[in-house]
């Protein structure tokens, strides 16, 4: 007796945002030095009719949230990995700006890894596919 295959949780996902007729879901990623760019790609990808999901916080600008030292540095950790789920929730990434450090790399790779297609506002400063 064979039995069905059961789905992965992204297939769960995939087909629940489907059956509801849920619009492809961007998560902007990038250094938040480029926050106004990313409120201008917010901008253009909810005009093409889009769901956009972007870093809330910068933490590079003086916020009572984060001006104690070991506050911001949890604070930090909890922003990853929300953002990680974000990058999880969504169909694909949007990278703006023209610089990319550590922790945009660490995402656009996981986002790779999940299978998350990658577009760029700067194409020529991706990283390239994981190893």
């Amino acid at each position: 007796m064979s039995y069905p295959e059961l789905l992965t949780p992204e297939e769960k996902l995939a087909d629940a945002k489907e059956r509801l007729g849920v619009p492809t879901i961007v998560c902007i990623c990038g250094s938040t030095r480029f926050m106004p760019e990313m409120a201008d790609a917010d901008l253009a990808e909810t005009a093409a009719g889009r769901i956009v999901v972007k870093p809330g916080c910068n933490m590079k600008q003086p916020h009572p949230l984060w001006a104690d030292r070991v506050e911001a540095e949890r604070l930090k950790t909890t922003l990853d990995e929300l953002h990680r789920a974000k990058i999880r929730l969504a169909d694909e990434v949007l990278v703006v700006g023209d610089y990319i450090g550590a922790s945009t790399t660490a995402e656009i790779d996981y986002a790779r890894e999940l299978g998350k297609p990658v577009r760029f506002t700067h194409p020529d400063v991706d990283p390239g596919e994981v190893a």
